[in-house]
This record gives C-alpha cells, structure tokens and sequence, in this order.
C-alpha cells in the first residue's frame, strides 16, 4: 500500500533526472571546450614569444609566420615594428559550444637585428 500523497509524485525523480542529466553534460562539454581554449591561449602565447624573438634576430616574416603556424595550426601572425622593439601577436579562433571565439596573445621582444 501507498501513501495517499505518494500516488501524484509517482516518477518525479524519473523527471528530474532526466533534465538534470543533459544539464551536467552541458556544462562538462563547455568546462572542457573552456581548457581547450585556455590551452590553445597559452600556445598561442608560446608562438608569440618565439616569432618575436625570430623576428627581432631579423628572421623574414615569412619565417616567423611559418613557424607560428607549425607550432599553433589555424594561428595567424601579425607583426609590427616600433623604435628598437618588434611586437608578434598570434591569433586562434577555439571554439566553445561551436561557437569560434577569437584569441590573440601578443609578445615583444628587443629589435636586434637593426
């Protein structure tokens, strides 16, 4: 025998369970997407620093973008000049959730090459 209150709750816990349930794989997939994307951050940080030292060791552009590129895949190289220092920003595009974020990590170095 049941309870008389007990008959309108009956597969309540099946309910909630089932929202819970795509809820917490959600925030799993977006809690991974999110490290990826800090990950691919620091590389790009990484790729950054090494096209500024190439570049300021009067590397070609070319060079130092194909370099970028090897050590970053889908990186893009922008570089600048300005007085004695040369500036190398890497930008990658993560997703998360297949929504393409933009990321760019910028490393300056002194121009030694001049």
């Amino acid at each position: 025998m049941t309870p008389r209150g007990a008959r309108g709750d009956r597969g309540a816990v099946t309910a909630e369970i089932a929202i819970a349930i795509p809820a917490v794989v959600l925030v799993l997939v977006a809690s991974l997407n999110g490290l990826g994307a800090g990950v691919a951050l620091l590389r790009a940080q990484d790729a950054a620093a090494d096209a500024a030292r190439a570049l300021a060791r009067d590397a070609s552009t070319t060079s130092a973008a194909g370099r970028a590129v090897a050590a970053l895949p889908g990186g893009a190289l922008r570089s600048d000049r300005s007085g004695d220092v040369v500036c190398a920003t890497v930008t990658v595009r993560p997703r998360i959730l297949s929504i393409p974020i933009a990321l760019e990590a910028r490393s300056c170095a002194l121009d030694g090459g001049r």
